[in-house]
């Protein structure tokens, strides 16, 4: 706790973040501040070159406007530097692996599905590059979110300053809005930035990241297998399996990407952000704990309990992302049989994808959404299921049409999907045929339709039963 503090102007304890707010709108910049201290304010590395282009930035954002509420500029900025650290460019010889692994994960592939073959190329990146191809997809799916929190936090922010510090700022709410958006910004881009080192190619996260790209990232392969006791060459396949698996779908079923993405855009809506919690913060925040808003940001304390309309729609995107996670991991398995560690490598995949990475629960509590297939195993025994029931053909004609996908009760009764789906096609076809027949002038007159409830076998004499009415008469 800190002491009274005394009548003496310099003796009074100053406030470092008020301090710096008044220099920078007072023109001074940033001159007599420690760069460690900043840093420490900011929740920021301390390596010189890297606070003076963020100084750069947080100048230009406090005097500037910004067409949106969030600082994508900085969330960029700052998965980069979070992807950097041990990052090494990938080798000509890398990319001639990855290259001719997701070649070979095509061949085998073609025996085991009815979707065609892609023409992409198999890329090998790095960190960094998977950063830059995959950024404008993790904008499109936070801006709903982002944008309420940025909103949410210049709001309560405005609202904590003194009086005499809003005069001072002038348009107080507008740099608020932006400080807001500034920091929902650099956590973002740092989440992202983080899972640069966990993942393992474009689509691991069970959806496409970088539409119409097929990429596998060298070092992270690497760090997968230690501890395996596999032969590099043997996961690198084996993933390349489930790259070009994912490929394959979302190329040739082509509303599903959108689909997906739709459905979690929705979702994230639907997020309402906690005022009263971001309010306390701010009324509470103590510039000697500069890491309580980012603390607070990373654990999601700002999410409240989901509403009941926002848990059927979660429930839809998991059935959705269990579905086609279930479906790579059914088909990655049968192509992968002369693979000897395939059961082991399946097993540990389906164990990580469960659970999540340190990065991904990150990001899940930033943005209020985990995209985790919890049900991929009974998704797998449900696409097993049809592919011994149907064939090849018919299990992948199940990706036709979105209303044609099976639901979260059929993936509670695998075995039974294929029967209840018969009696509805069964049912459709007879309304089908029934229609067709009636239009086409092809019943008789005392000829009842069929799947009609009669009241008796025969008319009584003298009466029309109205249900063999002349077709011409209705």
């Amino acid at each position: 706790m800190s002491s009274t503090p005394a009548n003496n102007d310099d003796e009074t304890p100053k406030d470092p973040l008020q301090e710096m707010l008044a220099n920078l709108l007072g023109g001074q910049g940033m001159e007599g501040f420690d760069p460690a201290e900043l840093a420490k304010a900011a929740g920021l590395p301390s390596d010189p070159n890297a606070l003076a282009q963020m100084f750069a930035q947080v100048q230009s954002m406090m005097s500037g406007s910004s067409d949106t509420p969030v600082n994508w500029e900085l969330a960029h900025d700052a998965a980069r530097k979070a992807a950097a650290g041990d990052d090494p460019s990938v080798t000509p010889a890398q990319q001639r692996e990855v290259d001719e692994a997701l070649r070979l994960a095509e061949m085998w592939l073609d025996p085991y599905t009815d979707l065609a073959a892609t023409s992409i190329i198999g890329r090998a990146w790095s960190r960094a590059e998977w950063v830059e191809e995959t950024l404008g997809t993790w904008q499109r799916l936070t801006e709903p979110v982002a944008n309420s929190i940025a909103f949410a936090i210049s709001t309560a922010m405005n609202e904590q300053l003194p009086a005499e510090m809003k005069a001072m700022m002038g348009d107080a709410a507008n740099m608020m809005q932006n400080m807001g958006g500034a920091l929902f910004g650099l956590q973002l881009g740092q989440a992202v930035g983080a899972l640069a080192k966990e993942v393992l190619g474009s689509t691991d996260i069970g959806i496409p990241l970088a539409d119409l790209q097929m990429a596998l990232l060298p070092a992270n392969v690497k760090a997968f297998g230690e501890g395996l006791e596999v032969p590099e060459q043997e996961i690198r396949l084996f993933l390349a399996l489930r790259e070009a698996a994912h490929a394959r779908l979302f190329v040739q079923v082509p509303w599903l990407r959108g689909h997906l993405l739709g459905a979690i855009e929705s979702y994230a809506r639907g997020i309402h952000i906690d005022m009263s919690r971001i309010e306390d913060l701010a009324h509470n925040l103590d510039p000697s704990n500069p890491e309580a808003m980012q603390a607070a940001l990373s654990e999601g304390v700002f999410m409240p309990a989901r509403t009941p309309e926002q848990e059927a729609a979660l429930s839809k995107l998991e059935t959705a992302l269990a579905l086609v996670e279930g479906w790579v991991d059914e088909l990655t398995f049968e192509a992968a049989a002369n693979l000897p560690a395939a059961s082991a490598i399946r097993e540990t995949i389906r164990r990580r994808r469960a659970t999540g990475g340190p990065a991904e629960h990150a990001f899940g509590s930033l943005v209020g959404l985990e995209l985790r297939p919890r049900r991929l195993r009974e998704a797998a025994a449900l696409w097993a299921s049809l592919k011994e029931q149907r064939g090849i053909v018919g299990r992948d004609a199940i990706w036709a049409h979105p209303d044609l996908l099976p639901t979260a009760a059929d993936l509670d009764d695998a075995a039974g999907f294929s029967a209840r789906r018969s009696a509805e096609d069964a049912s459709e076809a007879d309304v089908d045929a029934a229609l067709a027949k009636l239009l086409d002038g092809g019943f008789e007159d005392n000829e009842p339709l069929k799947n009609e409830p009669q009241e008796s076998e025969e008319p009584e004499p003298g009466k029309q039963d109205p249900d063999t009415d002349n077709p011409a008469d209705l």
